[in-house]
């Protein structure tokens, strides 16, 4: 999530050279309706958390859990009382996502090529296994039995057995698929190359559709009735029903480049980037119904009755009552 990329789409040359900052690195135009663009200033948080480093990617089970590259470090906070119980040392430069299932938090290690495995109740490093990683910039996940992970740029999803941390599957799917996730007995994947979603069946390990979806997919989530797709190339958000296995809806947001992350959950789809630290979209219309602009962004989750956004550049970790942040747009209106 903390790459900047800059690019260029033959459809969008005019926009996006118009938004490209003076260190060469794209500004986010956002949406256009000004009743939806607000100061991230407008809300405040409810508590906020001094993580020196990099604060990067969450999970949230009972406790959340970010992970810090520069520090080769996850931190563990306690919702319950607000406070951090510890920092853990795991493997170099965790990257590409983590996920909780099976007593572990998974953690993958970029910088040396490992997958540690944090113990939820003790916060110890249980195990740490030998593992290559398809992308810094990827995603990961747990689900029917099994922890996968894209392991290369050729497009192998790796099937992990918590039981004995051994690959038990390589499943072929389009190349340029690197964040992975979860959701109705499925492994649904991105391709960034290919403008695709593909649909794994957990229980046959088939690879069963491949979804066209906006320019350059990189994260995604499983929420709110759908699978929710970030699309780098245009920073449109599209939404697949998971049912049909087919494009519902594609959002225009105004988020284009490297970066962010989005989930979903409290009644909403959640995006965050930076410039741009959160946009919430309501999937009752699919539309953009609030975007803050300002400092903060790149990782954002939802639990325990809040919203959980990382400001990356400045170290910190911000808690927000959904409701507050609602009662934003009611404001400004």
């Amino acid at each position: 999530m903390r790459t900047i990329v800059v690019f260029s789409l033959a459809s969008s040359v005019v926009a996006l050279s118009a938004a490209i900052g003076r260190q060469g690195r794209v500004t986010r135009p956002g949406v256009n309706d000004p009743g939806v663009r607000l100061p991230m200033t407008s809300i405040k948080p409810d508590v906020t958390f001094d993580i020196p480093g990099a604060p990067d990617w969450m999970v949230i089970d009972e406790h959340v859990w970010i992970s810090n590259s520069p520090k080769n470090n996850v931190t563990r906070i306690d919702p319950a009382t607000d406070k951090i119980v510890d920092n853990i040392a795991v493997g170099a430069r965790p990257c590409s996502g983590l996920a909780a299932g099976f007593g572990s938090v998974w953690v993958p290690n970029c910088g040396d090529k490992t997958v540690s495995r944090i113990d939820l109740k003790s916060g110890n490093v249980a195990a740490t296994f030998p593992l290559t990683i398809g992308n810094s910039e990827g995603g990961v996940a747990t689900g029917a039995g099994s922890f996968w992970i894209m392991t290369d740029a050729q497009g192998t999803l790796a099937r992990i057995d918590p039981a004995t941390n051994a690959v038990i599957a390589k499943i072929v799917v389009p190349s340029g698929s690197f964040a992975v996730a979860f959701g109705d007995d499925a492994v649904w994947i991105t391709s960034t190359e290919h403008n695709l979603l593909t649909r794994v069946d957990a229980r046959t390990n088939a690879v069963t559709d491949r979804i066209p979806v906006g320019p350059k997919p990189r994260f995604l989530t499983v929420g709110e009735g759908a699978v929710w797709t970030l699309n780098q190339g245009d920073g449109s958000i599209s939404r697949v029903d998971m049912a049909t296995r087919t494009l519902a809806a594609t959002i225009e947001a105004g988020l284009p480049g490297g970066g962010g992350e989005i989930t979903a959950g409290e009644g909403s789809v959640w995006v965050t980037m930076l410039q741009i630290p959160l946009t919430r979209i309501d999937p009752a219309t699919n539309t953009v119904v609030q975007q803050f602009f300002g400092d903060g962004g790149d990782s954002v989750r939802v639990g325990h009755g809040s919203v959980w956004l990382t400001d990356l550049r400045a170290g910190k970790l911000m808690r927000f009552n959904p409701a507050t942040i609602r009662a934003a747009s009611a404001r400004s209106r």
